[in-house]
């Protein structure tokens, strides 16, 4: 085998190794989306993407995910953006209620993980933030390394619980500003957008709701978010305030559900369905196991069940046999 020959394997083999190490194993068909390939021009891509669609006004739906699979799948289906839930990941990883258990480095290795298997921009809920204004720093600049396009940020006592509990408390709007204005000082990059939320729905009344959401857009606040209006008449008036306006559709929740449509006919720019596919699987796997249980094995329900050759495709396992192939054919120019 000439020099020439064994070199040109060799950064074939170094090539396939790094980006494999970063994550980009669909490379070979899914261009730019991956990790290893796009680096820091793709997140920024990703970021100035959904800055320009909040910015639109167009009720961007946005599904959230606790994990890669399902990140995968909402991607798959054709959807803008990934919302990665705290409420999700506490439920799905813990265990556990959202009731402020979730610790940040627990929610960064999950958002690591769908960051390298999935292109689309990742709004990261961080809950309080994790502590004061230092803190709240700090988990900035950890989260936008690990792909973070949008954070959200919250107004309430810590320990939180989820938005549509009750006996939620809130701190002091001057308390929530400094923390918008670490968060902002923190990114490195100014298409990060900061997602200031409050809960004073339910703890002083939607008028003071209203007014902490405008003081936040004055500390910086990128879109503001007021949680868990109870009608059509607040979202209206939500929907009129000056910066972007995120909606939080809860199925059983306090929001009631509207259209896409009347969403952006409000003024809405985003529309997160939180955990519409956490609440879908939990039904599936309680339908599917009962069945089992019941029965004996799964027989009349199958076609309930996603094909095995769907599941592999979802993961990208067609991707990984092309980059099995790459070194076998190293393997076989090398032992020539």
């Amino acid at each position: 085998m000439s020099d020439d020959a064994r070199a040109a394997v060799l950064s074939t083999v170094e090539k396939t190794a790094s980006l494999t190490y970063q994550g980009a194993i669909g490379l070979v068909t899914r261009g730019w989306a991956m990790k290893g390939e796009r680096g820091a021009a793709g997140l920024g891509a990703a970021r100035a993407h959904l800055r320009r669609c909040l910015s639109e006004r167009r009720a961007v739906l946005a599904p959230g995910a606790a994990n890669a699979l399902t990140a995968r799948v909402i991607e798959d289906l054709g959807f803008e953006a990934v919302y990665v839930t705290g409420a999700g990941v506490a439920n799905t990883h813990l265990g556990l209620p959202d009731i402020g258990l979730l610790t940040v480095t627990e929610l960064n290795d999950v958002v690591v993980r769908i960051s390298d298997v999935c292109s689309l921009p990742l709004i990261v809920d961080i809950d309080t933030g994790f502590g004061n204004a230092i803190n709240v720093g700090r988990v900035i600049a950890t989260l936008e390394r690990a792909g973070a396009s949008a954070v959200q940020i919250e107004d309430q006592v810590f320990p939180k619980k989820c938005g549509h509990f009750e006996g939620k408390a809130v701190i002091s709007q001057q308390e929530m500003a400094s923390k918008i204005k670490a968060a902002v000082d923190a990114r490195h990059d100014p298409n990060l957008q900061i997602i200031a939320r409050t809960d004073a729905r339910a703890v002083e009344g939607l008028d003071r709701a209203l007014e902490r959401a405008e003081y936040y857009r004055e500390a910086g606040a990128d879109v503001i978010f007021v949680e868990a209006p109870l009608n059509l008449s607040e979202l209206t008036l939500v929907g009129q305030l000056s910066a972007p306006q995120v909606v939080n559709i809860v199925i059983g929740g306090k929001t009631p559900e509207i259209s896409q449509a009347e969403l952006r006919r409000l003024g809405f720019s985003l529309a997160l369905y939180a955990n519409a596919a956490l609440q879908a699987s939990l039904r599936a796997m309680q339908e599917t196991l009962g069945h089992l249980k019941a029965q004996g094995s799964l027989w009349g329900i199958e076609d309930a069940l996603a094909s095995f050759a769907e599941r592999q495709r979802i993961v990208a396992k067609p991707d990984y046999d092309l980059l099995e192939e790459r070194y076998k054919s190293a393997d076989r120019s090398d032992a020539a």
